[in-house]
This record gives structure tokens, C-alpha cells and sequence, in this order.
């Protein structure tokens, strides 16, 4: 990477305006959600919580989000010695945010020596070793870059973040694919990287220090690792345009998700899951099909058709957007929607 061509690390795409522009509306919402919400503390606490059982549950954590919820209130919970301390670690990197700049080589080793301590040795260090990004059947998926390199092209990264006049939803999305690219740590990359678009967003706006975009991640994992690999796959270059579009649907279903918890202020708790399971997948199921049927269908039209409340269908549509699964092109009246997977 050459610091007078870095945008030659991803195309440009013209469909980001628009979904920069549905993620500006759901600012005013997510204003108004936490000034109705009665307790912006607790709620961003909350969503705290929800974003470092995110992060550490996609590299594997085993904690369940009760379990991280104690762990960062300080009770004593049973579990491996290794999550909890990544869960504490996370906790802290997080709580450094206001102290940190998104450009400074220096702060980036400082937040993962947080994320890191007591893990690996070469906590806040760059590696000095290769390192190979494998699948399930040992298959190299991505090397790092040449380790001797890795300083040299950390600083231009940082060096374009602090110049480039790319909008900061796209500059973010960017910084956190060319992190993972480049692999600068022997352990902490991914965490490194979706702390990083956290705090570029949080300098722009500081309502972002806030969104659980890594639960978001995290409950659509396929989709993320895709992306990153559909942007590694060009050859003698990367081109990260797949990454970007999946980061900004993933921060535009992120505000959905903030909303939902300044609505409820609750945790989801996935290992509590009550009877209504079997009837809730049958109505995700329907709703995908009607919308496979026809993608300008409305939320009361479903809600019509399916026989159950506007509130019923909006909770699962949410669902359905934070997993990944549908997608909406357009206002809440002209739009329509795209299934993404079933």
C-alpha cells in the first residue's frame, strides 16, 4: 500500500449514498429512543454489554450474555478463566474510547495491550512471526502481511484515516477491513478491528460509542467472514467495496437493535429461551416467504395476513435484519425489501 493511492484499497460504489443517508434518519430516531428511554445510562451500559459479549463471543468466547453482564458488573462467575479475562479486557479497552485517537499508532497498541493482557506475551506489540488465517479443514483463507512490514503499513493506514475525506461510515469500514488485512497482532485482530470502527464512528458522532454493532456481527458471522473474504479475493490487490456494503447494513440494523433496547432495556438471553421458540421461527419463515412473494408487502399487510399484531411483526422483522436475512431498499412507505439468505 502506497499512502498516495489508498483508495486504491477499495471502488467506490454509488448505492453507499443511500444507505449513508437511511443511517443519518435513523440518527434522529435513535435521539429520540434515548431521550424516551427514562435511564441513558443504563441503556448505554446495556448496550455496552451487548457489544463486548459480541466481539468475544465471534472469536469464540464461551461466557453467555448473562454471564458477561456479571463478569463486567465485577460478580463472580463461573466460567473458563481465559473468556472471563477476555471479557474484562474487552470491557476495559472499550471504556478507553474517550481517551483514544482513531489515528494514533501509539493509542492502537495501547488499546490492545488492554485486549490482550495477561492472554499473549506480545500484548501491545506488534507480531514478529507470518501468521495464516485458516478455515475448519486447515486451508489458508488469508495471510497477514509481511511482518517486517506491518508497522510501516499501519502508520499509512492511519496516515490516510487522518487526511482522507471519505466519509466517516465509509473511512471506518475501511480502517476495520485493512486492519484484519493486514493482521498486525499475533492474536486480537478482529477484536482490534471492530473496536477501531467504533471509535472512528464515536469521533464523529457520539452516539456510536454506543451502538452494539458486534452483536450485530456477531449474529450474522457468515456474512461477515464472506465479505471479508470477497474483498481479499482480487488479484495482486484488495479491494474492500463487499466489506464496506456489509458494515453498513450491519450499522444500519445496529440502530434498529439500539432502538429495541432503549425500548426494552433488557439483555437477550439466548440460553433462556422460553416456549414460544417453534411459534416464532414458523412466523420468520412466513414473513420471508410473503416477502419472497412480494417485496413492497408492509409491516400491517403482513401483520394482516399472518393474523397476529403490527408489534409481533416488527419485533421479528428486526430479528430478521440483525441476523442478516432481509435487507429494505428505500423509505418504510416506497421502499422494498431484499431477501439476503434464508
Amino acid at each position: 500500500m502506497n499512502k498516495n493511492n489508498m483508495t486504491d484499497f477499495f471502488t467506490q460504489n454509488a448505492a453507499w449514498h443511500g444507505m449513508i443517508g437511511k443511517i443519518y434518519a435513523l440518527l434522529e430516531r435513535v435521539k429520540i429512543s434515548e431521550e424516551q428511554s427514562g435511564d441513558v445510562l443504563r441503556l448505554r451500559k446495556t448496550s455496552r454489554i451487548l457489544s463486548i459479549g459480541g466481539t468475544t463471543a465471534i472469536e469464540g468466547n464461551r461466557l453467555s450474555p448473562s454471564q458477561v453482564r456479571d463478569v463486567i458488573n465485577g460478580k463472580p462467575v463461573l466460567g473458563p478463566p481465559k473468556d472471563i479475562k477476555e471479557v474484562q479486557n474487552a470491557y476495559a479497552a472499550y471504556e478507553l474510547i474517550p481517551q483514544l485517537n482513531p489515528f494514533s499508532v501509539e493509542d492502537f497498541l495501547t488499546a490492545h495491550r488492554r485486549v490482550t493482557s495477561e492472554l499473549i506475551h506480545e500484548a501491545g506489540r506488534f507480531r514478529t512471526v507470518g501468521v495464516r488465517v485458516v478455515n475448519g479443514k486447515g486451508e489458508t483463507l488469508h495471510s497477514g502481511a509481511d511482518c517486517n512490514k506491518v508497522p510501516a503499513l499501519i502508520a499509512e493506514l492511519f496516515e490516510w484515516g487522518r487526511e482522507s475525506g471519505a466519509h466517516p461510515l465509509i473511512k471506518s469500514s475501511a480502517m476495520h477491513f485493512m486492519i484484519e488485512h493486514i493482521h498486525p497482532f499475533r492474536d486480537g485482530n478482529g477484536r482490534m478491528g471492530r473496536l477501531w470502527q467504533t471509535l472512528v464512528l464515536a469521533k464523529w458522532n457520539a452516539l456510536f460509542e454506543w451502538m452494539p454493532v458486534e452483536t450485530v456481527i456477531y449474529n450474522n458471522q457468515a456474512g461477515y467472514y464472506e465479505a471479508l473474504q470477497r474483498s481479499n479475493n482480487h488479484v495482486g490487490k484488495v479491494d474492500c467495496a463487499p466489506f464496506i456494503n456489509f458494515m453498513l447494513e450491519a450499522l444500519e440494523n445496529t440502530m434498529y437493535k439500539y432502538i429495541d433496547v432503549a425500548n426494552t432495556s433488557t439483555i437477550d438471553q439466548p440460553d433462556n429461551v422460553g416456549v414460544n421458540v417453534g411459534v416464532n421461527v414458523g412466523v420468520k419463515e412466513k414473513i420471508i416467504n410473503l416477502i419472497e412473494t412480494n417485496p413492497q408487502i408492509t409491516i400491517s399487510r403482513l401483520a394482516q395476513l399472518l393474523n397476529v399484531t403490527t408489534r409481533t411483526i416488527e419485533r421479528h422483522v428486526k430479528e430478521l435484519r440483525e441476523k442478516g436475512k432481509i435487507t429494505r431498499d428505500g423509505s418504510d412507505k416506497t421502499g422494498q425489501w431484499k431477501i439476503v439468505q434464508r
